[in-house]
């Protein structure tokens, strides 16, 4: 037996069979390019299967050394890929800047960090282990675009649609290109060091030529503007770092706009980390302790158990510990069953995250049913559970030895628990407010109550709702 065939069956071992089968089929026939990060989403789709098993599988598969996961820092303009590496602890929380977009941001864990699955040199080399070696079009498609442009397959005659000309230049060397320039905005730009100059192109249209020089290394110089009238122009090029480079001319115009404005679904960090899968498998190796990055939006659902003191004292020990030990089997099943992690227990409490409130509110629903059907199978009322949800901005930090959150959000989804009587679900206005959480509530002919509550800790009184 191989090794590939060795680790295989491992992954069988751990992983959906129908999601191993649809890997190993992709490693041993798929083209280079369907194994450079992959977007699990897509891969989903193609193969018909269920999303959270595919994911469950990928990242099983890495931690088996199949696959390298990777974590993606994103242009939210222009989709490009401004950062990548193996861990979330590379990721800087300051701010990335786009030189193609001339724009600055800070990173958030929802949409400008994605996670993709490269295969592992070991099971099969592909091109985009050596990307020096890719040609031009390639280069854009697997490793300066993220995986959630929707690039077309014909992307050469895309980018022939606004490239003036473009050239190979090997480490060290200078070249020169004569071009006409065109009564458009034009953009110098590198997809390998984001090195970028833009041309104003304006005016009357000169027989004279115009020079320019450009110099692409390792420094994020701030992009700036010339401004150049149409007509030739000699473009003097220089290559002063240890790998080629692609410069081109492209004209910034519709063509342009409308290949970066085609967007496709991609799995988020935010996802990730809200992954029961992913927290089990890596556990404590996602964040540096000092690391804080942000997410705009995370759902939190808290939970505990009505009287379970005086559960131990009315059924002893033995049983009460049973019967504990019931309930947080079947709530961690229903919350990896929805799509979330948990975070943490607390004596009886659970602590979950879910990247929408539906997820949440599914969940929650979900869990009163299983606990009335657990109280029906045992004729009493053991088992009696406070639910609250709430949805917002959060931090993802490192807290005693674990990832976890920090946050108004957080404290306020736990205060809303408190708020909640035996079989009791309290969601906030964010919550209910959502439109796929307005279908579940219509689809169980469920109509939330509206109160107004005072939560500790909280300065303002809080809008909440009740579902019965």
């Amino acid at each position: 037996m191989s090794e590939s065939e060795a680790l295989f069956s491992v992954l069988r071992q751990s992983a959906d069979p129908a999601c191993v089968a649809a890997i190993e089929q992709t490693v041993r026939e798929a083209p280079d390019r369907d194994l450079c990060r992959i977007n699990v989403l897509d891969f989903t789709a193609k193969h018909g299967l269920d999303e959270e098993r595919a994911l469950a599988a990928f990242l099983h598969a890495s931690r088996l050394g199949l696959f390298e996961l990777s974590w993606n820092v994103l242009c939210p303009g222009c989709g490009g890929v401004l950062d990548a590496g193996a861990t979330l602890k590379t990721i800087d929380h300051e701010e990335y800047a786009c030189g193609l977009c001339a724009s600055g941001y800070k990173p958030t864990l929802d949409e400008m960090v994605e996670v993709t699955f490269t295969v592992s040199p070991r099971l099969r080399r592909i091109a985009a282990h050596d990307p020096d070696t890719l040609p031009e079009t390639e280069y854009y498609r697997q490793i300066f675009w993220s995986s959630g442009v929707d690039l077309p397959e014909s992307l050469g005659d895309s980018l022939a649609e606004f490239t003036i000309d473009s050239i190979e230049l090997p480490p060290g060397e200078k070249a020169v290109l004569s071009v006409q320039l065109p009564n458009d905005f034009v953009i110098v730009f590198d997809p390998v060091t984001h090195g970028t100059q833009f041309i104003d192109v304006k005016g009357e249209p000169t027989r004279e030529r115009q020079t320019l020089s450009m110099v692409f290394n390792r420094v994020m110089a701030p992009v700036g503007t010339v401004a150049m009238q149409p007509g030739p122009l000699r473009l003097s090029l220089e290559n002063r770092t240890d790998r080629r480079v692609l410069p081109a001319l492209w004209i910034a115009a519709d063509p342009l706009h409308h290949l970066l404005g085609k967007r496709k679904a991609f799995i988020t960090a935010k996802r990730l980390l809200t992954n029961q899968t992913f927290r089990d498998i890596y556990r404590t190796d996602t964040l540096d302790v000092d690391q804080r990055l942000k997410i705009t939006s995370l759902t939190f659902l808290f939970t505990d158990l009505k009287g379970s003191t005086a559960l131990y004292e009315r059924v002893g020990d033995l049983v009460a510990y049973d019967l504990v030990r019931q309930h947080f089997h079947v709530l961690y099943e229903i919350v990896a069953a929805e799509a979330g992690a948990v975070v943490k227990t607390i004596g009886d409490a659970v602590m979950a995250t879910f990247s929408t409130p539906d997820r949440a509110l599914a969940a929650a629903l979900r869990m009163r049913e299983e606990m009335t059907r657990i109280n029906a199978e045992r004729r009493n009322e053991d088992l009696l559970l406070k639910i609250g949800i709430h949805e917002g901005p959060c931090l993802a930090v490192t807290l005693n030895n674990s990832q976890d959150y920090f946050g108004r959000t957080v404290n306020m989804a736990a205060r809303v628990q408190g708020l909640a009587s035996s079989r009791a679900i309290f969601v906030t206005k964010p919550v209910v407010e959502d439109p796929k959480s307005a279908k579940i509530l219509a689809a169980a002919g469920l109509q939330p109550t509206m109160q107004i509550a005072a939560l500790r800790g909280i300065a303002d009184d809080t809008t909440v709702y009740e579902i019965p």
